[in-house]
């Protein structure tokens, strides 16, 4: 069985921004192994399972009741449970101030070294999965970013939507500190659909209001003058592929993303949408 490790934030993901990706991939013959930053079970945020949802930037409510049906499937499915924990996965890179920094220094890089190892051996991809959630352990996740270096050193296939493709922006070597997304034709949430106030997680009560950044602006500097941030702003969906990153814009894009996506790694497609 072919394997997709697949990256969902504890603090809620967008349910069809999951299970978009998963039907396809599924049908294709893989399998997903879910991991998320802490061990905990991932949860749907509830607008994406509730058809009167209005989402305010579009005017519309999003979520359809196919999506819908979809997601309610899958949010309690045992294949969530007993997530691979990333906190106890993948070393934390050590503080500078430490007594024996160098030593601990050499021990983390050896360590994740392996462990990019292993996981390249394991999974033919990597996913990860949008939403507010991986705002707040996704995005700037040291663990996380090792991950996806790990896959980008082996130039596997790594697919990211919505709030997932920010974590591509942020995962750097920490030596070097260049964008891996430097020169590639990217997608992400444009700066049209981000709230103005509401922007909530599951497991508390905060509302932060908008979203604490704009992505557009981080993916267009990210990309440099040589490559190109695609809002696509008025367009249904914004799937684009450089290899070997594969970004959707957010949640119309599911389906299309999850095709792209297996396409990317069954028929060695390497460019689409731009």
């Amino acid at each position: 069985m072919k394997k997709i490790l697949t990256i969902l934030s504890n603090f809620g993901y967008w349910g069809v921004e999951l299970t978009g990706p998963m039907v396809k991939l599924e049908e294709a013959g893989y399998q997903l192994t879910f991991a998320t930053p802490k061990g905990d079970r991932a949860a749907a945020l509830p607008p994406t399972y509730d058809t009167n949802y209005f989402d305010p930037p579009l005017g519309i409510n999003v979520t359809t009741a196919f999506d819908a049906n979809q997601v309610i499937s899958i949010k309690d499915s045992p294949k969530l449970d007993n997530p691979i924990n990333i906190s106890k996965w993948i070393p934390e890179r050590p503080y500078f101030s430490l007594e024996k920094f160098i030593r601990e220094r050499e021990k983390y890089f050896k360590t994740v070294k392996e462990k990019q190892k292993e996981m390249i051996k394991e999974y033919a991809g990597l996913l990860l999965v949008g939403g507010s959630g991986p705002i707040i352990d996704m995005v700037n996740n040291q663990r996380v970013h090792d991950i996806i270096l790990g896959f980008y050193k082996a130039d596997l296939p790594i697919a990211a939507i919505c709030y997932g493709v920010a974590a591509l922006a942020f995962a750097r070597d920490f030596n070097e500190r260049i964008p891996i997304i430097k020169g590639k034709h990217v997608t992400g949430h444009c700066i049209e659909y981000d709230y103005h106030d509401g922007t909530g997680f599951v497991g508390t009560d905060l509302n932060i209001g908008p979203p604490p950044y704009c992505l557009e602006y981080i993916l267009r500097d990210a990309v440099g003058p040589k490559g190109q941030y695609h809002g696509n702003f008025g367009k249904e969906t914004s799937v684009i592929l450089d290899y070997p990153f594969l970004t959707a814009r957010s949640l119309q894009c599911a389906h299309e993303f999850g095709e792209q996506f297996v396409n990317m790694l069954d028929k060695g497609l390497k460019r689409y949408g731009w």
